[in-house]
């Protein structure tokens, strides 16, 4: 098994966090890899609970005047209490995700299971099953196809007329939903099922196979195979969400033309699209782990662990650098499984959800995690997979306008902590820490702005212009002036934190929260420099721009840290899970050591401050504390963090634990290697800039860079040997050097300059350019 590219394991998963995940983007199974009874628990990106829903509060802007003179007195108690009652959401939760069902599959064989192995291949995007049984070797490959739409399962044996199953759906907890065979198909069951509420989303789930010899027949609600040397099972679902009524007819359709095609076609198509866009990247490095990369992958885990598996210190002196490589890998073969153009984003689980009534809803939680789940998508060359963000961006404009009148009586858009399918923007949970957060759509926003540095792509930045426009529009009205004169927001909070004040009141809603400021000044500063790129809008831009003088600085508290509250309030849990006031360091560049020191050093006392006191105890608040190491310049820990993130926070599928599972923390982790690697902020790209020690020697190929390059790098004992950068879009590049080097083109020389540490030339697009060290 390929260390780098390979899950596997010697026995069937026993539960959720050991089955593995494949997915199209829009259909998802977790393969569970039972010999005899094998389970796909399924899922489709569209199936949400309900339908769409005003829960804005009609009391809300009464109660907004009272808390701001409330919170500006700093009565925290009173402001609180009027916001429970008059600013929550009507009804306190938006829509929740839900699963399809459960495909069963029951093989009829003789004798025990022996021999057994199960993988998932990251470079084929292909799960597979193989056992022995009386001396019969049965094999079983599923994954599933983004060009024809349907979940393939493909079950060989090594002898003929052995093959015996019978394949049905169900799962729902009896919710609404139905099995039977489809009329005027044959061979074929449908699943159909929803909500149950008339505005709700209904799917149609449809299964097949094929056989080589032996029969197939419906058998009730399902599919009976009998002495067949070969079978091939399809399943595909559409929705009433994308399709309305015809939804029945284009499930059976997929399924229809995917049973008349041989597997080697449907493989070869399923090959050709996933790999193009998978082997964009290569990344590499040197085996240190004296055999325990040939481990299965749960053994490799456990193996970080050292012999005190009870004791969460993560033995450093562990190594597997195959480890972190299959981690990236995995984190990018989860992207182009989850979240492909056209689909729904991906939310708390991914596409990979078995609850109907999931933790937090398996939603779009927008005061991190959903934008974390983003984090890798440009660096690591799968921009296309980004795309489904900025549609639901657009479907949350006209309720987020709605939110912003009825709640605040201001212009724009707004959305707080949540989101659903439907774009729902009013608040959500009965959560003080959380819930009045008018963040939610500016962080998202930021989005379109980061898809344009990396891509250069004008005509993108301006057909979503307008949603950046109107959510900073929302803030031109929602801004007060606080006592210093200064614009900041009012009510709101630091995710999810509380505070105490200097009487030792507690609280969590606030004026002018560190994390608030940080986000409308990237915000602000991305639409400026966009009206400048499209020559569009130069009114608006310079009152955001007479906005941002007004705007709070950074402070530095009396712990040497990053203030995370207006005042330098003590944190009631100084271990906090969300470390919201470091936005300014990553995922934004306002924090930078070269440009900002003294807010760096700033940056690094917070860090140390929550770790010592047991933060990154979740999965993806470790991944997020990662890029800021690596931001920080500081390889070495970033990488025992890693360590730690790969070690207490991974199930044994690699799959990312909160707990429970969460996929944020996989994307959050896959773009903090890169970012060791790699940055792009400022103007300039910095080689390896947080290079771990154990990582001495390695190449990765095929990263992107902001300003539109493709870089590949080339290092040993530590140091940068070669870099070869492919100009997208024909600008000028900066890149940060700590020795003197060579640009070369294949047209010969190139005319570089050094700018300080700064070695900057012109690029032509379409050409490469190698930097020798």
């Amino acid at each position: 098994m390929d260390a780098e590219t390979t899950l596997w394991y010697e026995k069937p998963a026993e539960d959720f966090d050991h089955a593995l995940p494949i997915g199209n983007g829009r259909i998802g199974a977790m393969v569970f890899g039972g010999t005899s009874d094998e389970t796909f628990q399924l899922n489709e990106d569209s199936i949400w609970s309900g339908g769409k829903r005003n829960r804005n509060n009609p009391d809300s802007r009464e109660g907004l005047a009272e808390i701001r003179t409330l919170l500006k007195a700093e009565n925290i108690e009173a402001a609180e209490k009027i916001t429970f009652e008059k600013m929550q959401g009507v009804t306190p939760n938006c829509r929740h995700y839900m699963p399809l069902g459960n495909l069963h599959l029951h093989m009829d064989f003789s004798g025990k299971a022996k021999k057994y192995q199960r993988s998932l291949d990251l470079e084929r995007a292909l799960s597979s099953v193989r056992f022995t049984a009386d001396d019969i070797t049965f094999e079983r490959e599923s994954f599933v196809s983004e060009p024809d739409q349907v979940l393939v399962i493909h079950v060989e044996s090594s002898e003929r007329e052995k093959i015996n199953i019978r394949a049905s759906i169900d799962g729902r907890d009896d919710y609404y939903d139905d099995c039977r065979p489809a009329s005027g198909y044959d061979n074929t069951i449908l699943y159909i099922g929803g909500t149950g509420s008339r505005d709700g989303i209904f799917f149609a789930a449809a299964l097949t196979a094929r056989t080589e010899g032996g029969s197939i027949r419906t058998l009730g609600g399902l599919l009976e195979i009998k002495n067949a040397d070969v079978v091939t099972i399809f399943l595909s679902v559409d929705t009433s969400f994308y399709h309305g009524d015809p939804y029945e007819n284009v499930a059976l359709s997929d399924v229809s033309y995917a049973a008349e095609c041989s597997y080697e076609e449907l493989l070869y198509r399923h090959l050709n699209d996933y790999q193009e866009k998978f082997c964009r990247v290569h990344f590499t490095l040197p085996d240190n782990s004296e055999g325990g990369s040939e481990l299965p992958t749960d053994q490799r885990l456990l193996r970080l662990r050292g012999d005190d598996g009870d004791h969460k210190e993560c033995k450093l002196q562990i190594y597997d650098n195959k480890l972190a490589v299959l981690y990236f890998n995995y984190g990018r073969y989860l992207m182009l499984s989850g979240s492909r153009p056209n689909t729904q984003p991906l939310n708390l689980q991914g596409i990979w959800n078995q609850d109907m009534w999931p933790a937090w809803g398996s939603r779009y939680t927008v005061n991190i995690n959903t934008q974390m789940n983003y984090w890798p998508a440009e660096v690591c060359n799968l921009s296309e997979c980004h795309l489904p963000l900025f549609d639901l961006i657009e479907r949350m404009r006209p309720a987020g306008r709605e939110t912003a009148q009825a709640m605040y009586g201001c212009r724009g858009f707004v959305c707080h902590h949540n989101t659903d399918i439907w774009g729902d923007t009013a608040p959500q949970d009965l959560w003080m820490p959380a819930t009045i957060w008018p963040m939610g759509a500016a962080w998202l926003c930021l989005h379109i702005f980061e898809h344009y540095q990396f891509t250069q792509d004008l005509t993108f930045l301006n057909n979503h212009y307008e949603a950046m426009r109107e959510a900073a529009l929302f803030f031109i009205d929602y801004l007060i002036e606080n006592d210093a004169g200064e614009l900041v927001t009012c009510p709101s909070v630091s995710p999810e934190n509380t505070y105490q004040t200097e009487n030792g009141t507690k609280g969590s809603l606030c004026m002018g929260p560190t994390m608030d400021t940080e986000i409308i000044t990237v915000l602000f500063q991305n639409i400026i420099e966009s009206s400048r790129l499209l020559q569009r809008d130069e009114a608006f831009a310079a009152i955001l721009t007479e906005k941002l003088e007004k705007l709070p600085k950074l402070k530095i508290g009396r712990y040497g840290q990053i203030q995370e509250w207006a005042k330098d309030y003590d944190e009631v849990e100084i271990g906090h899970r969300h470390i919201s006031h470091l936005f300014a360091l990553y995922p934004a560049d306002l924090i930078t050591p070269y440009h900002t020191p003294e807010l760096g050093k700033a940056a690094r006392a917070t860090l140390i401050r929550r770790l010592v006191h047991g933060g990154g105890h979740t999965g993806w608040s470790r991944a997020w504390i990662i890029n800021m190491w690596a931001r920080l310049l500081d390889g070495g820990m970033a990488y025992e963090n890693l360590q730690q993130l790969l070690t207490w926070s991974t199930n044994p599928n690699l799959l990312d634990s909160h707990p429970p599972f969460q996929i944020d923390g996989n994307f959050g982790g896959t773009a903090a290697i890169a970012e060791c690697l790699l940055q792009s902020h400022r103007g300039e790209i910095s080689l390896l800039p947080a290079l771990p020690e154990p990582w001495d020697e390695g190449s990765i190929c095929g990263l992107r860079a902001r300003g539109g390059f493709e870089i590949d790098i080339f290092w040993k004992a530590g140091k940068l040997e070669s870099a070869n950068i492919r100009s997208i879009a024909g600008k000028p590049c900066a890149v940060r050097a700590n020795t003197v080097i060579s640009v070369s083109c294949e047209d010969g020389s190139v005319d570089a300059q050094m700018n300080g540490a700064l070695l900057t030339f012109e690029t032509k697009k379409g050409k490469s350019y190698c930097i020798q060290a």
